[in-house]
Order: structure tokens, then C-alpha cells, then sequence
């Protein structure tokens, strides 16, 4: 059974920083790219990050660019995300994707996590 576990949110003031992890099961996702979306209440999930399967390639929305930093652990069943600089507007549940190619687009996903909740107070 494949699974994709996230932890990590939490509730942190504005300008702060949280670290999410993703932990991958049930199967071998060392040739999978992975990423993380977000969905804010009453809004569309929206990608954040993206990493390709050998962790050399990375790519961000223009939102988090430059605050978000995205990596992989050593056995590539782990993706990480580093957020700093939060904003309230990067208040939303944040979920870890994997897919076969990298992706910006929700339906290109293969597999999600359950969600972590991230809250920034201003």
C-alpha cells in the first residue's frame, strides 16, 4: 500500500520558518519525481515545489521562490521543504505529491499525502 506521510506544520508568527517532511512507502520512489502542493481554505490547490527523481533539478512557484527550498533525503523515499520568510498568505494544508515526471499541474499528480496544516499569524 502506497504511502505518502507529511509532517512538520504548525502554527509560527510571520517571518518564521517551519521545515516539512515527507516520508514514501509501498513502493520504490527513487525514479519518481516529488513536490508539494497547497490549498488554502476556499481556494484550488496550487503547486509549490517540485524535485526530480535524482534530487538535481528543482523548480517553484514565483510565490515561494527564493523563501522555499525543496530537497530529497539520501534514499529518495524523502522530500523535504524548507519554508523561510512565512507570510500569512502561505497559510494553507500543504500536501506532498509524487509523480512520474516533474509537474507543476495537480492532475499530472500520482499519489498525495494526507495534508499538514501550516498557519502563519501576522
Amino acid at each position: 500500500q502506497v504511502q505518502l506521510v507529511e509532517s512538520g506544520g504548525g502554527l509560527v508568527q510571520a517571518g518564521g520558518s517551519l521545515r516539512l517532511s515527507c516520508a514514501a512507502s509501498g513502493r520504490t520512489f527513487s525514479n519518481y519525481a516529488m513536490g508539494w502542493f497547497r490549498q488554502a481554505p476556499g481556494k484550488e490547490r496550487e503547486f509549490a515545489a517540485t524535485i526530480n527523481w535524482s534530487g538535481g533539478s528543482t523548480y517553484y512557484a514565483d510565490s515561494v521562490k527564493g523563501r522555499f527550498t525543496i530537497t530529497r533525503g539520501s534514499a529518495k523515499n524523502t522530500v523535504y521543504l524548507q519554508m523561510n520568510n512565512l507570510k500569512p498568505e502561505d497559510t494553507a494544508v500543504y500536501y506532498c505529491a509524487a509523480s512520474h515526471a516533474t509537474t507543476s499541474q495537480a492532475t499530472g499528480i500520482r499519489f498525495w499525502g494526507q495534508g499538514t496544516q501550516v498557519t502563519v499569524s501576522s
